[in-house]
């Protein structure tokens, strides 16, 4: 037999095969597009307000169950709380600073003991200190690096060791990273660890099918920025090609994406949601 009739048997041998791999494929694609909330559970580390609160609401919305994380603002936390509940999902409430890695360590476990494990961890809490390095403080730059950089670090240990296979980690950084303007200086070192942070995890996670990932939003409309006054937000607007602030739905929502099946194949990124500033 000729080298042509041996391949054009082998083309007609799979040609004649490939409606049953398809069917294959189309099982295991049905089994992989179930709504990925089911049965699963999220904790959102600073979600009493702004992009946590929106973000626990949006994942308690498709179907997890969530921990909602708060420091200081017990009534904001359980208002979200009560929310998801009135909405007929499911969420507990729990205090933690994630500064501290015990009270970390108690923030996992107390979800794991309401929801039986964690699935998608959120690592968003974070405080925005600014200024010119010559008049910033100690006292700001340390609760500011405690905070965002040894909790982020906190936070990802313990959702290294507790996501289930197949999960999500998620860590806000900040759009500001690109082009960071006088005053940031600190501020953006500790949303560029986030970046890295980010980075390192997914490597360390692979095999266990665990993607890990950064958003970058940039600005959005919450206490958070507002907190600078209005002359923080002057002008932004206009400088961006979508021509308003952000809003927290709009982060939760590209956070939802990288948690659902059609984020499943984004990995080791930074998804910057800005609106096409900078």
């Amino acid at each position: 037999m000729s080298n042509a009739d041996t391949s054009r048997r082998t083309f007609m041998t799979l040609a004649a095969a490939t409606p049953a791999v398809l069917a294959m494929g189309g099982a295991a694609s049905a089994q992989t597009t179930a709504l990925p909330g089911a049965g699963r559970a999220a904790v959102v580390t600073g979600s009493s307000r702004g992009i946590g609160a929106a973000t626990a609401r949006r994942l308690a919305r498709d179907g997890f169950a969530v921990t909602v994380n708060y420091l200081t603002n017990r009534d904001l936390a359980a208002r979200v709380v009560a929310d998801i509940e009135a909405a007929g999902g499911r969420a507990i409430l729990q205090q933690a600073d994630v500064a501290d890695p015990a009270a970390v360590k108690a923030l996992f476990d107390a979800n794991d003991q309401a929801f039986g494990g964690v699935d998608v961890v959120v690592n968003n809490a974070g405080i925005m200190n600014v200024g010119p390095f010559a008049q910033m403080t100690d006292e700001a730059f340390d609760r500011m690096m405690a905070t965002n950089v040894k909790g982020s670090f906190n936070v990802l240990r313990e959702a290294a060791q507790r996501t289930r296979d197949g999960g999500r980690i998620i860590s806000l950084a900040s759009s500001i990273i690109k082009t960071p303007p006088p005053a940031t200086g600190a501020y953006a070192a500790t949303k560029s660890a986030q970046v890295l942070f980010s980075s390192v995890l997914a490597k360390e996670l692979a095999g266990r099918n665990i993607s890990v990932n950064a958003v970058a939003p940039g600005a959005v409309d919450t206490q958070l920025l507002r907190q600078h006054g209005e002359e923080a937000l002057r002008g932004i607007p206009e400088q961006t090609p979508l021509g308003r602030l952000g809003l927290p739905d709009d982060i939760a929502g590209v956070i939802a994406l990288l948690c659902s099946q059609d984020g499943a194949w984004v990995d080791a990124q930074t998804v910057f949601a800005n609106g096409g500033l900078g």
